[in-house]
């Protein structure tokens, strides 16, 4: 290796007379620039002279930053470096760690109605640094709906509680608002604040005064006038209520904290189809090997960071072998992927039963697999849902031994009128809402044709020692041991439900979680504030859990045509 070059002269030494001058009055020497710095300095003098000025005022040496920014401002190209050049600029530290935009307008009022506070109790911290605004009329409909054992009820007598412990709090003073920080709650940064003294308002004479929905537009219209130029808006969950303050001229807007998602649509689905280019954009890095019946691939590549844990990944090309495989493993830019068991087989059938197309094998290989102990599965009506689930479920409590029974729920929510009480014990009140779980038992009891009669009849009575069915509302407390849990009709539950059902589940238990958010029947729930599409959120990713989005209806071709066009 050559030798670098000899200096061309000795290295100035430091005189005796400098040496005695303190260091911070001399100035900084400056560093050798090259032609591009030395070119954009001389182009920029009026910037340099408005950085020092700016500068000194700060309490800084002038000659200092007046040498040592400009170097440091042309060193990083930067898109914006236009823009910036012509503003007055601060000390280099603040380039580096740019501040956080905070919210720079007025805080807002949010006047909350009845039903928001019964339908989350916990609303009044996520208003972030905005404030809130309680009518007495609200506290009156509180008041009157905490009594009975409903959900309703139940969320009525929290809100008072939570009103209670932000009222008693030390030094809180109502008239000049409760800080909403103080019960632990730091994400809100804003005051509540109650109606204590009567408000003057008019309304149109079409509106009856005594009704508690006018009394309310009443008040927001007084806010309005009182805290102008403040924008005050109205939070109402009813749809007519906000239709008649728009009509007001008030502002107003839907509860959104709710929502898991706005578009049903941006729902996770589980897998993804491989682009048309994937073995030639990543099959340079492409490393496989062979583990027992699965084989492995390592993939390096753009599409990695798009991928989850337990995502589903398919190929389908004409004239190119296909790849159906699920992501095992994500590290850094490096992502594993694991080939899948084909039920489509009839040697590979699940208690007689096969799967009939891609999102069905899918989803059978995430039911049969042990390692993953939460499972949802959303779709339309017919995609085999509860048919392959409970397949699954016999198979690995009575073939396997892997669990020691099945227990089926779901949420009792009615399409029409209620019928009324049910006679009978748990099981017999439930035995109407579990017409689809007879339906597809009778079916799995018909894969078996060489049992003959009497073999059916016997086996038929094992399954049902093994199927427990259970009422969600009696799920409080308990704690479920190496079971097989299939929540049916899921769709239908809140968040907070989910979490209930989630939670009762001990060592070795598997939860399936399968609903139709077409059928929602549940009021105040959508698509995007469903329990199931909270649930499926959440657990996105989670090495654990796996979800699949079953596409095609395999029921009847009448049910998949209605499924579409109905």
């Amino acid at each position: 290796m050559p030798l670098p070059t000899a200096p061309a002269k000795r290295a100035a030494l430091l005189s005796e007379q400098d040496y005695d001058v303190p260091a911070r009055a001399q100035p900084k020497a400056r560093k050798t620039e090259s032609p591009l710095t030395e070119h954009a300095n001389a182009e920029r003098p009026q910037a340099r002279e408005t950085h020092a000025r700016t500068d000194t005022t700060a309490g800084q040496p002038a000659a200092l930053m007046e040498k040592d920014a400009p170097e440091s401002r042309t060193r990083t190209a930067r898109p914006d470096v236009a823009t910036r050049r012509s503003r007055p600029e601060t000390a280099a530290p603040a380039e580096v760690k740019p501040r956080k935009t905070k919210h720079t307008g007025p805080a807002k009022l949010f006047v909350l109605d009845t039903n928001v506070l019964l339908h989350d109790p916990m609303c009044l911290f996520h208003f972030e640094e905005h404030d809130i605004f309680l009518p007495m009329i609200v506290l009156e409909e509180l008041d009157a709906h905490k009594k009975g054992m409903t959900e309703v009820a139940r969320n009525a007598r929290q809100t008072s509680r939570t009103l209670d412990a932000l009222a008693a709090h030390q030094g809180a003073d109502i008239t000049t608002g409760l800080p909403l920080h103080t019960t632990g709650h730091r994400e809100a940064r804003g005051k509540l604040f109650f109606q204590t003294q009567l408000l003057n308002y008019t309304l149109p004479t079409s509106l009856p005064q005594g009704k508690a929905d006018n009394q309310i537009l009443g008040v927001v219209d007084a806010l309005r006038l009182q805290h102008a130029p403040r924008e005050v808006v109205l939070v109402s969950k009813d749809i007519n209520m906000r239709v008649k303050s728009r009509a007001l001229g008030l502002a107003t807007d839907d509860y959104q904290n709710d929502k898991t998602l706005e578009d049903g649509d941006l729902l996770y689905a589980g897998s993804i189809s491989l682009p048309a280019d994937f073995w030639t954009t990543h099959g340079q890095a492409v490393e496989s090997w062979q583990q027992g019946a699965h084989t492995f691939y390592r993939v390096t590549g753009p599409i990695v960071p798009s991928l989850l844990i337990n995502q589903f990944v398919y190929f389908e090309s004409p004239g190119e072998p296909s790849l159906y495989a699920r992501v095992t493993e994500i590290r850094g830019k490096t992502a594993v992927f694991k080939t899948l068991k084909d039920f489509t087989h009839l040697k590979n059938a699940v208690w007689g039963i096969t799967t009939r197309n891609r999102e069905q094998n899918f989803a059978m290989n995430l039911l049969m697999d042990p390692e993953i102990d939460f499972v949802t599965l959303t779709g339309t009506a017919g995609t085999g849902k509860t048919l392959m689930a409970l397949a699954s479920g016999l198979t690995q409590v009575l073939d396997d031994r892997r669990y020691t029974e099945i227990i089926v729920t779901r949420a009792t929510v009615s399409v029409g009128e209620d019928i009324g009480f049910l006679p009978g014990t748990e099981e017999e009140k439930m035995g109407p809402w579990m017409g689809a779980l007879d339906a597809n038992l009778e079916v799995l009891g018909k894969t078996d044709t060489s049992a003959g009669e009497w073999g059916r009849a016997a086996t038929s009575e094992l399954i049902r020692s093994r199927i427990k069915i259970k009422s969600m509302n009696f799920m409080r407390g308990r704690t479920f041991l190496n079971k097989y849990v299939i929540i049916d009709e899921a769709q239908n539950l809140t968040p907070k439900q989910m979490k209930t059902l989630i939670t009762r589940a001990g060592p070795g238990t598997k939860i399936i979680c399968m609903g139709n958010l077409a059928q929602i029947d549940t009021p105040y729930l959508t698509e995007g504030s469903s329990g199931l599409t909270f649930a499926v959120d959440k657990f996105k990713g989670w090495q654990h859990g796996g979800h699949i989005t079953l596409a095609r209806g395999e029921r009847s071709r009448l049910a998949d045509f209605a499924s579409e066009v109905l």
